[in-house]
């Protein structure tokens, strides 16, 4: 998993409520078990007319927003269903960052398991950072995971709660795979103790 540190973009500005899993990554591409390739379908209903032709309406097909890495949404977003791919479908397309009052739970926490960062703000603050996204001329914030700050164009920094073992998870790049191998010397010397003490098991040797 790639680390989360610091991040400056562009943050695109998605004024609205409930945007769901199945408005994320439509239900017609769940069936592949491959992280990568599903950018390009990501809020595909909304971006493509039925012809396949970009919808010039949806923010992320105007500029600057077409290189967003932040998103600014309204409440609940990611609520629905449970699907993992929503994540990856965001994280592929180029967002590393999701900033909200409030995100559905699976979501949430698929999110950081996956290097996409859900922050949480109050509603004044995201009034104030959704002005900031909806600026075409200077649409970029930064996000230090570190100091758990976001860094505005012209206005006050913005402190927020993080878990903290996610924090240190995202800042160290450690999926639930990378946390398993800190622990690879352990295991093999589990592993050897098992053999030479359980050496039934091994030779098959029924009791």
């Amino acid at each position: 998993m790639q680390k989360f540190t610091t991040l400056s973009g562009v943050a695109a500005p998605m004024d609205r409520i409930n945007i769901d899993t199945d408005q994320i990554i439509p239900k017609l591409h769940l069936r592949t078990i491959k992280r990568t390739g599903l950018g390009k379908f990501a809020f595909e209903e909304a971006r493509y007319d039925v012809d396949g032709n970009e919808n010039p309406d949806f923010i992320l097909n105007q500029e600057p927003y077409r290189n967003a890495q932040i998103i600014v949404a309204g409440d609940n977003f990611g609520c629905g269903s449970s699907r993992e791919h929503a994540p990856w479908a965001l994280t592929d397309f180029g967002i590393r960052c999701v900033i909200s009052t409030s995100f559905g739970d699976i979501f949430f926490n698929n999110s950081m398991k996956n290097g996409l960062v859900p922050i949480r703000v109050s509603r004044e603050e995201l009034d104030a950072l959704m002005a900031d996204a909806k600026d075409a001329e200077n649409p970029e914030l930064t996000i230090d995971l570190e100091k758990q700050e976001i860094r505005r164009p012209n206005g006050p920094v913005i402190k927020f709660d993080f878990d903290e073992f996610r924090r240190h998870c995202l800042l160290n790049g450690l999926d639930d795979i990378g946390l398993t191998l800190q622990k690879d010397d352990a295991i093999s010397d589990f592993e050897s103790k098992r053999k030479q003490e359980l050496d039934w098991l091994e030779t098959g040797t029924g009791v």
